[in-house]
């Protein structure tokens, strides 16, 4: 048997699950608290965009999402985000047994994992998997939606088409679901952040993969396109469900980084 270990638990989130479980409740507090639309919490997306920067910083934006995701009781999640540590020319699919984190382990699809190996030839890089913008996801997924098996896809330089090619081949199971994981802008002061952030956030709204290349500087934009993609394709509705930078937790606004998620609803 073998299993993705976690790479970044006590760096970018919590290695104890008390603390895990005590920071979602406290934002899930805070979103019954203030939310105005109710009907909100009740939405069943096929695909959300998350951040994945340390958790203080980017998870209460991410929960919001993830929340939502585990209102659909998908039967496998799987979690799609970009390398930071390793080039890659293409999409690795991790192909472990099983993938650990502070909440429990979660199982791995073989299945889906070979299925994608053969169609798509997606190779298994087991150093792109040492990768904290699908790791960080990784709670969410064993907290809202617990029975769910999953599958991480860590990709380079890979082109929004193809990666979309299997984004819609992954959608067209309806116990699947998707997680893009992307942050913002990085460390520019608060005013051009949000300038920039609001270019990537009006693409996702309008499902305008054009407008996602004049300016907006999202790392993991090549998921966020292939998404764009596959929801013009498939008529799904982009909702957009929280932005924030950087500076509402730690008050610095002269270098933030951007943060939003969204949803997409068949």
């Amino acid at each position: 048997m073998s299993t993705r270990e976690t790479a970044v638990a006590g760096q970018f989130y919590p290695a104890d699950p008390h603390e895990i479980e005590k920071m979602f409740a406290h934002y899930n507090t805070i979103i019954e608290e203030h939310l105005q639309n109710e009907a909100l919490l009740h939405l069943k997306p096929r695909a959300v965009i998350v951040p994945h920067a340390g958790y203080v910083y980017s998870a209460f934006t991410a929960n919001i999402a993830m929340r939502l995701l585990g209102n659909t009781h998908a039967k496998r999640v799987v979690v799609i985000g970009p390398s930071h540590r390793v080039y890659l020319k293409s999409t690795s699919v991790s192909d472990f047994d099983s993938y650990s984190s502070p909440l429990g382990e979660l199982p791995v699809d073989r299945t889906l994992v070979a299925e994608l190996k053969s169609r798509f030839g997606l190779p298994f890089i087991p150093d792109a998997h040492h990768e904290h913008s699908t790791e960080v996801q990784m709670p969410f997924v064993k907290k809202y939606d617990g029975d769910a098996s999953v599958v991480e896809l860590v990709y380079g330089d890979e082109d929004p088409a193809r990666l979309a090619e299997v984004i819609d081949f992954l959608l067209e199971d309806p116990d699947t679901a998707v997680v893009i994981s992307t942050d913002l802008s990085h460390y520019y002061d608060i005013q051009k952040a949000q300038r920039l952030d609001s270019i990537c956030m009006d693409a996702v709204q309008k499902l305008d993969t054009s407008e996602l290349h004049q300016g907006c500087e999202a790392c993991g934009k090549i998921g966020v396109e292939a998404m764009l993609l596959t929801a013009k394709k498939r008529g799904l509705k982009p909702v957009l469900l929280d932005y924030r930078t950087s500076a509402d937790a730690s008050g610095d606004k002269s270098q933030v980084v951007g943060y939003m998620s969204a949803a997409f609803l068949g």
